[in-house]
């Protein structure tokens, strides 16, 4: 069948993998390829069947969901991935999606959410759950104070890398806008907003919208909001590019 998603299922609790199975059964656009028990055979299961989309549980035996999230973001064709866990965010799970993951839910998350989720990241848009967002908001706003300044500083130069249309699209996923959204605040059409988003993702050396987001926070000049990156900018300490 044309346009299925082919899906992977990771997580050492065989009951929640037949739940999850169970549940996508139904689903026509959605194929669940495999299932892995820990993060180690979800790395060699995906480099064998291909899937379009990982759920992977953020902690596992044997490999935990950050290594398997850095394993499978190295493959030379890599799937997108979600975290989908018992745990709230902390600091372990920020440094998944920094590490390539597509999204962040919890495994209370209503099932249709779950659905939903897999075919966005499929289609290339990041996913947090709106549950645990604020959360995710804390440990990215407030980093260490011994750190915070370098982070900044670290982020405001990989965006200088940016031309000033790039950067501006950039801080308008930092705020989780849509393409279709951007196009319109920024008066591009879709197609000049996904040609910048690709030069964005490939100057700044990431693989997803959740990365650029977290640069354009790192940086201080973002907001996320409701259900996902997004909500009003903060003024740019640094002043409008003029470049």
């Amino acid at each position: 069948m044309a346009g299925v998603i082919r899906l992977l299922l990771a997580d050492d609790d065989p009951l929640v993998r037949m739940g999850l199975r169970m549940m996508f059964a139904g689903v026509e656009d959605i194929d669940v390829v495999s299932e892995a028990r820990d993060g180690r055979e979800a790395v060699d299961l995906t480099a064998k069947e291909a899937p379009d989309v990982v759920l992977l549980d953020i902690r596992m035996p044997v490999c935990d969901g950050l290594a398997a999230t850095q394993a499978l973001r190295a493959l030379p064709v890599p799937p997108a991935i979600i975290i989908l866990t018992t745990f709230n965010p902390d600091d372990y799970v920020v440094r998944a999606l920094r590490a390539g993951a597509a999204g962040f839910l919890l495994k209370d998350t209503p099932p249709a959410d779950i659905v939903a989720a897999v075919r966005r990241v499929a289609a290339g848009d990041p996913v947090l759950s709106p549950a645990v967002t604020q959360q995710l908001i804390a440990q990215i706003a407030t980093p260490r104070p011994s750190t915070a300044a370098d982070a900044r500083a670290r982020a405001h130069a990989r965006l200088e890398r940016l031309a000033a249309r790039e950067y501006d699209v950039a801080r308008a996923v930092g705020q989780g806008r849509t393409n279709a959204e951007i196009a319109a605040r920024l008066y591009m059409s879709v197609p000049t907003v996904k040609a910048h988003v690709s030069s964005i993702l490939n100057k700044l050396g990431v693989t997803n919208r959740v990365q650029v987001a977290l640069i354009v926070h790192d940086a201080g000049i973002g907001a996320v909001a409701d259900g996902g990156v997004g909500g009003e900018a903060e003024a740019d300490p640094y002043g409008p590019r003029g470049r």
